[in-house]
């Protein structure tokens, strides 16, 4: 936001779990005093009941791009999902909608027989993807199935050949915040304290009974929460849960950007902060 308000800019989201609207607090959206210190695009914008993907999240990038550019700002985006970021400097697969009667059939096949068994007709299907994807996904799974079953095509064959990059020519200033680890797992811990009494408790129990195959039943959290929702776990137990699923992800994450993003800037944010950064490779 100091950022923002330095040279002109508009917020832009880059992280998957942010786009839903029922979920503020497990997913740390800005809030609404943020908003309105500086401009704010494709936060809660999307409900978690939907199916949202990246190729959706192109779609509307390229709209906030329009209207970043109408408000004669410059586009921030910030996130921790590194495929929206491949979609902007590298671009996507050009895979066509997959029809409806296609996905609702997939969709009714994966309840029936579970993503075990879809993953192995998967494999029958489209082997290559499949030795890609864990057989316990069924997001990921249940996509390439569709894929497959609308296309004739296999995924990985349609992901080898990306369409152009939304920032293609664009001049960027691409960073990675690069926190020591006991710092990051000290915020980790600390923030699911403070959504438990923010009220992201009842953010999880509203989300009770969201279909296992939508991506935003992979929000951090959300299962351990909704556990002790139900009784099942106790305060300590999910938050241990969460603290440590969230941070695993962070490892993983790290690891992707390490081998996706090495050509970022990349830097410790609790010695030097962005603005410095910013100033000294856009010079």
């Amino acid at each position: 936001m100091e950022l923002a308000e330095q040279i002109g800019g508009v917020v832009i989201n880059a992280d998957s779990m942010q786009v839903y609207r029922e979920a503020p607090i497990l997913t740390a959206q800005p809030s609404e005093a943020d908003k309105a210190r500086v401009p704010h695009l494709l936060y809660g914008n999307i409900s978690a009941r939907k199916v949202y993907s990246v190729g959706r999240w192109r779609e509307d990038a390229a709209l906030a791009i329009a209207q970043a550019r109408a408000m004669k700002r410059v586009p921030i985006f910030v996130g921790g999902t590194g495929m929206y970021f491949m979609a902007l400097t590298e671009g996507l697969a050009d895979i066509p909608p997959t029809p409806p009667e296609i996905r609702d059939a997939a969709r009714a096949l994966l309840d029936d027989i579970g993503v075990e068994a879809l993953h192995a007709r998967l494999t029958d299907r489209d082997p290559v993807t499949a030795s890609r994807l864990r057989p316990s996904d069924p997001q990921r799974v249940l996509r390439a199935f569709e894929v497959f079953e609308a296309t004739g095509r296999p995924l990985a064959e349609w992901q080898g050949a990306p369409t152009a990059p939304l920032l293609k020519n664009a001049k960027l200033a691409s960073f990675v915040l690069d926190p020591p680890r006991p710092e990051l797992r000290a915020r980790i811990a600390a923030r699911f304290e403070a959504m438990l009494d923010e009220g992201g408790l009842d953010e999880a129990r509203a989300l009770e009974g969201l279909d296992p195959a939508l991506p935003a039943a992979k929000l951090l959290g959300l299962r351990p929460l909704q556990a002790l929702a139900a009784g099942t776990l106790t305060r300590a137990e999910a938050l241990d849960g969460a603290i440590t699923a969230t941070r695993q992800f962070a490892k993983r994450q790290m690891t992707w950007f390490r081998n996706r993003m090495p050509h970022y800037i990349w830097f410790d944010p609790l010695v030097s902060n962005i603005i410095t950064q910013y100033r000294r490779n856009t010079a």
